[in-house]
């Protein structure tokens, strides 16, 4: 498409969906998909960019190449299920880690919060992939 209406919206709907996408992958990782959702939402950005502009333009807008999001995701998953195994308890049982900020402040990560992450970053990458093979027909 040509249309200088969507090239305008395209910047703000996209800084939306990315938002909305890290809000659901925050939000999510004590609750089940969140990092599904917002890597849907994260890879509906950069589709949207290609409806505004081109899906060349799009793909190569990217920092990161989806093959290399999907490698990356896929492995951040298996290093998530090594804590569990290592503490002598089920593969994808949860161990939190308490990270102190200061004296008053500390944050919680665990490994759902991990295995999250790569969720994300796989489903961002097999969503751009699969629309820009679906374009290209």
């Amino acid at each position: 498409m040509n249309s200088v209406i969507l090239k305008i919206a395209s910047r703000y709907v996209r800084l939306i969906l990315f938002s909305a996408a890290i809000f659901a992958l925050l939000r999510g990782h004590n609750l089940p998909g969140g990092g599904f959702i917002g890597g849907l939402l994260a890879g509906l950005a950069v589709v949207y960019k290609g409806f505004a502009y081109t899906f060349r333009e799009a793909r190569q807008s990217m920092r990161l190449k989806p093959e290399f999001l999907i490698a990356s995701g896929l492995s951040i998953v298996l290093l998530s299920m090594i804590p569990g195994i290592l503490n002598g308890k089920n593969l994808m049982h949860g161990i939190w880690y308490k990270i102190p900020l200061g004296e008053a402040m500390e944050i919680k990560i665990g490994t759902p919060f991990i295995f999250d992450i790569g969720v994300f970053l796989t489903v961002i990458g097999v969503t751009v992939i699969f629309l820009l093979v679906l374009n290209r027909e």
